[in-house]
């Protein structure tokens, strides 16, 4: 606690001291919020909310479980996470998980499952924002880096600590929820989720701005006390601001930041799950342990051929 009212009067006393340098780290997170992350997360939020509220999500996972389903002996349910956590990017994973587990579509070690390994930066953004940035010519092993280990990790963990998953008796109880939310009128019920799903999404997206401008204006004390922009600690703290200070200079550094997430991702995270009672403390132990196999995959990469090794 006393950490806490020591940082809340350092970061005061910054803001009230160099004022016109706060204005630019608070501006950098609105703007990052407003032309990055609301166009890009906002639709996909609606429109998940919506199908989830309809209880649609297993039709739509049905076009891709033939070939996950197996694989990963999961619920179809399960698979709609999956894809939406991998595809749509951070923290849509989080998102739908908790929405799932709040209406009991899926069970809480399917939930805990779920969070271990789907929560990571999306491909749009990864290939169209972090690469060119980064200067990388090289594609595939980057991809393999980003999504490929946490693929594997998810896999390996359902054959060890999740092996225990039942997708029968799940399953079960997840038909007995589907079959009282029938009883409402299709009509009535599409426009309810409509709404519900739209103020729901809105409230979320401006939480996690409101994360953004935070964490990035925790840059201002550092840049105060080393008199320069704190490039190496930026994307520690929030993931895109910090890159973009950093740019091209520590590659893999940025791309195993980008592993871990920062503590922006973490907090956003906490907020999409806070009203269940999943556990954050494992969200971040799992996300530790993939940064750390993402860094004996680039390690790997450099002693088998370290010509091609970040190109």
């Amino acid at each position: 606690m006393k950490a806490v009212i020591i940082l809340f009067l350092i970061l005061t006393f910054c803001i009230l001291s160099h004022s016109p340098l706060s204005l630019t780290y608070a501006s950098l997170g609105l703007e990052l919020w407003l032309n990055k992350m609301v166009p890009s997360l906002l639709p996909f939020m609606i429109l998940s909310g919506i199908m989830v509220r309809l209880r649609l999500t297993e039709k739509l996972a049905g076009a891709i479980y033939p070939v996950i389903g197996p694989l990963y002996r999961v619920r179809r349910n399960v698979v709609y996470c999956m894809a939406l956590g991998f595809l749509c990017g951070f923290p849509m994973g989080a998102r739908v998980t908790a929405d799932l587990y709040e209406r009991e579509m899926i069970t809480r070690r399917e939930a805990e499952y779920l969070l271990a390994f789907c929560n990571n930066i999306g491909p749009v953004y990864f290939c169209s924002f972090v690469l060119p940035l980064l200067g990388r010519r090289l594609i595939l092993p980057y991809l393999f880096g980003m999504y490929g280990i946490p693929l594997l990790y998810g896999l390996a963990l359902r054959c060890t600590f999740f092996r225990d998953l039942s997708p029968v008796s799940a399953e079960l109880c997840s038909c007995s929820v589907n079959t009282a939310a029938r009883s409402k009128p299709f009509c009535d019920g599409l426009l309810s989720a409509v709404n519900e799903s739209v103020q729901t999404s809105l409230q979320s997206m401006l939480t996690l701005g409101g994360y953004m401008i935070l964490f990035n204006l925790l840059n201002l004390p550092l840049h105060i006390l080393f008199d320069k922009e704190p490039a190496l600690f930026a994307p520690l703290l929030e993931i895109t601001g910090g890159l973009s200070m950093l740019g091209n200079g520590l590659p893999l550094f940025s791309l195993l930041a980008l592993s871990f997430g920062g503590l922006s991702c973490i907090a956003q995270t906490y907020s999409c799950i806070s009203a269940t009672d999943l556990e954050i403390s494992d969200y971040i132990r799992h996300k530790v342990i993939l940064t750390l196999l993402c860094s004996g995959f680039y390690l790997s990469w450099f002693l088998v051929s370290p010509s091609s090794f970040l190109l």
